[in-house]
Parts: C-alpha cells; structure tokens; sequence
C-alpha cells in the first residue's frame, strides 16, 4: 500500500507545482480582469488590446460591447478587447501630469 502512493507522489507534486505557479495566478488575473471590465464607466480613457486608445461613449450589458471615441470617429468594440493593464497605464499617467 505505501509503495502505491510512492508512485504516485511525483505526480502529485508536479500537479502541485503547475497549479500554484501556472493555473493559480492565471485564474487571478482572469479575476482581476472581469472586476476590471465590470467597473468601466462612460468617460473612462481605454487602450484596447490592439492599440487603439479612445474614451468610452456607450456600454451596452446585453452583449458586452461598448461604443469609443477616437479621433477618427466611434468604433464598436467588445469589452473583452480593452487592455487592463495598457488602460491602467494610462490612466496612472494622466493622474501624475
């Protein structure tokens, strides 16, 4: 009996490791992310996931989209393409100015 859970404690431990420095934070920022999208409000100054920077004119719940303003015009977009960490950058640097 103990030379069964001898053989398996390798994988146990591997399973272990990949959880607490790969899934773990993973889920984390997929968190902090949703909370992220959650709290935009119209106004908000956004970067999107592919560059596009822009302030938010319209949030639509019904099917996770929002309308923003750039300067060649209003673009639709879903919220997951905004950039957390892009629009936190932003944002920080228009506070310090």
């Amino acid at each position: 009996m103990g030379e069964g859970i001898g053989q398996f404690l390798p994988f146990l431990l591997m399973f272990a490791v990949v959880y607490f420095f790969m899934i773990a934070p993973q889920m984390k920022k997929a968190k902090k992310e949703k909370k992220f999208a959650a709290e935009l409000k119209k106004g908000d100054r956004v970067i999107t996931k592919s560059g596009m920077h822009g302030k938010i004119l319209e949030l639509n719940d019904k099917d996770g989209s929002c309308v923003i303003e750039t300067l060649s015009g209003k673009v639709k977009f879903e919220l997951s393409a905004i950039s957390m960490d892009l629009s936190a950058k932003l944002n920080a640097g228009e506070t310090k100015k």
